[in-house]
């Protein structure tokens, strides 16, 4: 059986990946636990919740695509889920007629409340009772670059499809030229 590498043996950048993976599978699967157990509320319909309790407006159906750790199709099931239990409305966009907005109902609100109470109480254990406010201010520094990055990159991305665009439109336009000459 091969050895596992210890934590000396291992690249630094690897370790700390390795952690953030580990720490985030293991702090997810404790609260996914004790939602379910508590409110029948899987940790992702709690993900959603999460967004919509955080705005002070209804929020379109497409933000919490892009704002979540979930596919576009998964917030609609998640949304039908939680629409089916009362915990949320949909109503169409008064800005875009071709969208939907999703906001938490009274009861969704009370739920989330809850729900919530009880992640903390998860997590306290393994996580805010174990770091100290210098090790969560670390970790926020941390995130904060690794989503800036991110946004970074998605920028940078859309940036380059718009210029193949435009690239591709000019030389449509050329070959036009060309065809009608």
């Amino acid at each position: 059986m091969p050895k596992k590498l210890t934590e000396a043996e291992m690249p630094t950048a690897d370790y700390a990946f390795y952690g953030l993976v580990w720490a985030g599978a293991v702090m997810t699967d404790r609260v996914d636990r004790a939602l379910v157990k508590a409110h029948d509320l899987p940790v992702s319909w709690f993900e959603v919740m999460l967004w919509l309790a955080s705005s002070p407006e209804p929020v379109p159906a497409s933000v919490l695509g892009n704002s979540t750790l979930l596919s576009r199709s998964q917030v609609s099931r998640v949304v039908d889920a939680l629409q089916t239990r009362g915990l949320v409305t949909r109503t169409p966009s008064a800005r875009d007629a071709r969208s939907v907005e999703v906001s938490l109902t009274e009861a969704g609100r009370t739920v989330f409340a809850e729900a919530d109470a009880t992640r903390r109480e998860a997590l306290a254990p393994v996580f805010t009772e174990l770091l100290d406010e210098q090790d969560l201010e670390a970790l926020g520094t941390v995130w904060r670059k690794l989503k800036a990055a991110k946004a970074e990159q998605a920028a940078q991305a859309e940036q380059a499809a718009q210029a193949e665009q435009a690239a591709q439109a000019e030389q449509a336009a050329q070959a036009e030229q060309e065809r009608t000459r």
